[in-house]
C-alpha cells in the first residue's frame, strides 16, 4: 500500500526501497504517457480546426467557388469545425483522465453535440455524393434545379435527421440523473435506440454511399470512354452548337482575301474540332479526378467510422462480449479523425480548392 514518495518504517528491508523505486517509476511513466496523449490529441484537434477553418474561408473568399456543390462542401467543413471545437476538446480530457468531473448538464450537452455533429458530418457525405450523382447522370436537367436554395434544403434535411438521432438519450439520462456522475456515455442497454442510431447515422448512409459511388463510377467511365478520338471530325452544325469559336466561320466570310475559300473553311473546321476535342478531354479528366476524389473520401470514411459503429452495435447486442475501454477510445478518435481527413482530401485532390487555398496563403503572407 505504499504511495509514491512514501518511505518504509525503520528498520526497512532492502526490498522496501526497491518497491518504492518501482512505484515511483510506474507513476512517472503513467504521468509521461498522459502528457504525451494530451499533446497528441490536442495536435489532432488543432489541425482539424485549422484545416476546416481554411476550407470555409477559402470558399467564402473565392468567388469562383460560390457554387451549390461547394456550398455543400463548405457546410461539411463547418460541421467538422464544430466537431473540433465543441466535441474533441472535452473528449481529450475524458479520454486521458477516464473520469467525468463536469456534471450532468455538460455531459448532456457534450453527448448530444457529439452525436449530432458526427452524424451530420457523415450525412453531408451522402448529400455531396447524391448531388454528384445527379450532376453526372442527368446533367442537363439537374443543372436547372441545382441552386443554392436546393443545396440549403439538403443541408436542412441533414441537420433534422442528425438532431432526431441525438435527442432521445436526453430523456432517459435526465430521468437517471441522481447522485454524482462519474462517467458520461450513451447507454447501449437500450437496444432499440442503439439500432436506430447506428443504422441511421452509419449503416444506412454507408450503403447509400456505396450504391451512389458505384453508379457514379459507372457513369463517369461511360462518359470518359465516349470521349471522341483524335481522328474524329464534326459537322459544321455540331461545331456551331458546341463551340463558342464557331463565330469565326461567320467572321471569316466577311473578311477580305480568300476567307470564303474551301481550304480556309476546312482549316477552321479542323481547328474548331480540335478545340471541342480538347475541351471534352479536359472534361473527362475532371470527371475522372472528381470520381477518384469521391472514392478516396468514401474509403477514408469507412476506415474511420466502421470500427466504432461495429463495436457499438456488438456491445449492445452481445451482452457477454467485452471491449477494452482503451480500444473503444481508439475507435472513437479514429472516427473524429475523419473530420480532419475530409478537408485535407478536398484541398489536395481538388484543383480549384488548391489554387484558391494557395492564393489565400499568399495573401496572408503579404500581411
Amino acid at each position: 500500500g505504499l504511495q509514491p514518495g512514501q518511505v518504509c518504517s525503520s528498520p526497512s528491508p532492502p526490498c522496501c526501497h526497491c518497491l518504492i523505486f518501482i512505484k515511483n517509476e510506474i507513476y512517472q511513466d503513467g504521468h509521461r504517457l498522459q502528457v504525451s496523449l494530451y499533446v497528441l490529441l490536442a495536435a489532432v484537434t488543432l489541425m482539424t480546426a485549422l484545416s476546416n477553418a481554411f476550407v470555409v474561408a477559402t470558399i467564402f473568399l473565392t468567388r469562383k467557388l460560390h457554387t451549390p456543390a461547394n456550398f455543400l462542401i463548405g457546410s461539411l467543413a463547418i460541421t467538422d469545425l464544430l466537431v473540433s471545437i465543441l466535441v474533441m476538446p472535452i473528449s481529450i480530457v475524458y479520454t486521458v483522465t477516464k473520469t467525468w468531473s463536469l456534471g450532468q448538464i455538460v455531459c448532456d450537452i457534450w453527448l448530444s453535440s457529439d452525436i449530432t455533429f458526427c452524424t451530420a458530418s457523415i450525412l453531408h457525405l451522402c448529400v455531396i455524393a447524391l448531388d454528384r450523382y445527379w450532376a453526372i447522370t442527368d446533367a442537363l436537367e439537374y443543372s436547372k434545379h441545382r441552386t443554392m436554395r436546393r443545396a440549403g434544403m439538403m443541408v436542412g434535411v441533414v441537420w433534422v435527421i442528425s438532431i432526431s438521432i441525438s435527442m432521445p438519450p436526453l430523456f432517459w439520462r435526465q430521468a437517471k440523473a441522481q447522485g454524482e456522475l462519474r462517467e458520461c456515455v450513451v447507454n447501449t442497454e437500450k437496444i432499440s435506440y442503439t439500432l436506430y442510431s447506428t443504422f441511421g447515422a452509419f449503416y444506412v448512409p454507408t450503403v447509400l454511399l456505396v450504391i451512389l459511388y458505384g453508379r457514379i463510377y459507372v457513369a463517369a467511365r461511360s462518359r470518359i470512354f465516349k470521349t471522341p478520338s483524335s481522328g474524329k471530325r464534326f459537322t459544321t452544325a455540331q461545331l456551331i452548337q458546341t463551340s463558342a469559336g464557331s463565330s469565326l466561320c461567320s467572321g471569316g466570310g466577311g473578311g477580305g482575301g480568300g476567307g470564303g475559300s474551301p481550304v480556309f473553311m476546312n482549316s477552321v473546321k479542323v481547328k474548331l474540332a480540335d478545340s471541342v476535342l480538347e475541351r471534352k478531354r479536359l472534361c473527362a479528366a475532371r470527371e475522372r479526378k472528381a470520381t477518384k476524389t469521391l472514392g478516396i473520401i468514401l474509403g477514408a470514411f469507412i476506415v474511420c467510422w466502421l470500427p466504432f459503429f461495429v463495436s457499438t452495435l456488438v456491445s449492445a447486442i452481445c451482452t457477454t462480449c467485452w471491449f477494452s475501454p482503451v480500444l473503444f477510445d481508439l475507435f472513437t478518435w479514429l472516427g473524429y479523425l475523419n473530420s480532419l481527413i475530409n478537408p485535407v482530401i478536398y484541398t489536395v485532390f481538388n484543383d480549384d480548392f488548391k489554387q484558391a487555398f494557395q492564393k489565400l496563403m499568399k495573401c496572408r503572407r503579404s500581411f
